[in-house]
């Protein structure tokens, strides 16, 4: 089932997920969190968080429109393959349809390209390194 969560519901799996537990929950905390319009969503198989996202308004370069920034996308190891991510993103993106968001836009992590992909994201950067994380690619998906 898929829910809008808060941002604390978000920060265990974001530290143990993609920060591999080595921060406290408040550094699991990003700039965008405190963005006005901004919100997360969580996928809950019998009462268990098991997978998360987090959209913001922001802008990418020249784009125009109102573009939204997805951040700490992340499925709890044990439910990866079975479609819980693409459900989830794609529900965001029929909720940001509906908000008439232009663009969703994101920087991926190398090994996550195919996953985006597959729900219409497509790579509009070279690759580029986020200190301690390791090689992204901006990515973004069209809504209207």
């Amino acid at each position: 089932m898929i829910k809008f969560i808060e941002v604390e519901d978000t920060l265990p799996l974001r530290n143990t997920l993609l920060r591999e537990g080595k921060l406290t929950l408040d550094e699991c905390r990003f700039p965008t969190d405190s963005i006005e319009s901004n919100f997360h969503l969580g996928y809950y198989i019998k009462g268990e968080l098991v997978c998360i996202s987090s959209f913001a308004p922001q802008k990418y370069g020249e784009f125009t429109g109102t573009g939204y920034q997805l951040r700490g996308m992340a499925t709890v190891e044990k439910y990866r393959g079975q479609g819980i991510g693409n459900q989830l993103i794609n529900f965001a993106l029929i909720y940001l349809r509906g908000q008439k968001a232009n663009y969703v836009w994101c920087n991926a992590r190398k090994r996550a390209i195919k996953f985006y992909q597959n729900v219409g994201f497509e790579v509009i950067s070279p690759e580029f390194e986020v200190p301690g994380i390791g090689p992204h690619y901006a990515m973004y998906v069209k809504l209207q």
